[in-house]
């Protein structure tokens, strides 16, 4: 049964990243410039010079997994749960790095984000956590990147890297010339491709080979001479650091320290340069994006956290916001205009101004929609 009609909405304050003043209305799910007849004033400049409130387009989770767990993919129920709690704290776009589950149906649900899939993992045999991707041999890679740019929206998401037990560390999964066949692959399939990377090695193959985004990246530091940053930074390759979840490393090092030492060592050495790792970034022109990790073995609704985060690790506060704001938005949906008229009315109300405080951003005061008034 479809909705009922949303009220027509009329807001006032800076909007952000421009900057400006001014009023925004929504009518029919979409922004206007012009005043519409009725429309409900949910904010509102003071009587002072200075408005009372900041408005930003929806946020925006780069890394997240919308119908996974733990163990594999979940029910419907419990996935519809995860998108609920990413949307209430303002994650109103997510690009889902990943995920057994079929989570389409979700398309058609107009109170729910817009999901951007990048189908399943495509991971080495045993290789990977269990249940949750594909596990091939590296003459199966440009086939199954291929069959799964099918599945996904315009991503796939290979694992670049994960313990081998020969070595008993982090070490590579795919030889160049797999990874080669399948950028190619991705590509004439109109797809771009990020991988899972934890450690340095499997790194330069991957850029080399014409990766389109590494998430977590946390070897990047450990890659001295500063290069790969470079090539990166000139190829527009951005990462994302999920510091939330590198902030789990310790216990992943625990955990497999009795049976494999080496890797426990690598991991925490990873996790004590994370921080310097995304500020080397940033300060080599590497483009940095915000993003969870959730459905894992994190739960959703932690964006903003992760936005603080970045900012502690040495992005300037209006780079961290706009990490999972609006220049995350250009990134997946090519936008060089925010709000702007005829556009989704997605949008997230801050009490303060985040470039001063990022941590504003944990505590939306409206989150909109698709033109409603979700929290």
């Amino acid at each position: 049964m479809p909705a009922d009609p949303a009220p027509a909405l009329h807001l006032r304050g800076v909007v952000l990243p421009d900057d400006e003043t001014r009023d925004l209305w929504v009518h029919d799910g979409v922004i206007s410039d012009q005043p519409v007849p009725d429309a409900v004033t949910v904010t509102s400049a003071d009587t002072s010079s200075d408005p009372v409130s900041w408005i930003i387009p929806g946020l925006v989770d780069l890394h997240c997994h919308v119908g996974l767990a733990a163990h594999g993919a979940v029910p419907d129920e419990e996935a519809e749960r995860q998108a609920v709690t990413d949307r209430d704290a303002g994650v109103l776009l997510i690009r889902d790095a990943g995920s057994p589950a079929d989570t389409r149906w979700m398309d058609d649900r107009d109170d729910l984000p817009r999901i951007i899939r990048a189908g399943r993992h495509i991971a080495r045999t045993k290789r990977y956590i269990r249940n949750y991707g594909h596990e091939i041999e590296p003459e199966s890679l440009a086939d199954v990147v291929r069959a799964e740019a099918r599945r996904g929206d315009g991503w796939v998401k290979i694992v670049g890297d994960w313990i081998d037990r020969d070595t008993g560390d982090l070490a590579p999964c795919w030889p160049r010339w797999a990874l080669d066949e399948a950028m190619l692959a991705a590509h004439e399939s109109g797809a771009r491709v990020t991988a899972h990377v934890f450690g340095e090695d499997a790194l330069p193959d991957l850029v080399a080979a014409g990766i389109d985004c590494i998430e977590h990246a946390t070897g990047l530091a450990s890659l001295d001479d500063g290069r790969l940053r470079d090539l990166m930074a000139a190829r527009g390759v951005p990462i994302v650091p999920t510091l939330i979840n590198i902030d789990n490393f310790p216990a992943f090092a625990a955990a497999g320290e009795a049976k494999f030492p080496a890797y426990a060592a690598h991991m925490r050495a990873l996790h004590a340069g994370s921080r310097r790792n995304v500020a080397e970034a940033v300060e080599a022109g590497v483009r940095v994006f915000a993003g969870t990790d959730a459905g894992g073995t994190l739960p959703h609704g932690l964006v903003a956290r992760e936005v603080v985060e970045l900012a502690r690790a040495g992005m300037a506060n209006e780079a961290a916001v706009g990490a999972a704001s609006w220049d995350a938005r250009r990134f997946l949906l090519g936008e060089t205009e925010h709000l702007a008229p005829g556009s989704s009315a997605d949008l997230v109300v801050l009490r303060e101004d985040p470039r001063r405080d990022p941590r504003t951003v944990l505590d939306p005061a409206l989150v909109v929609l698709r033109g409603r008034v979700i929290a």
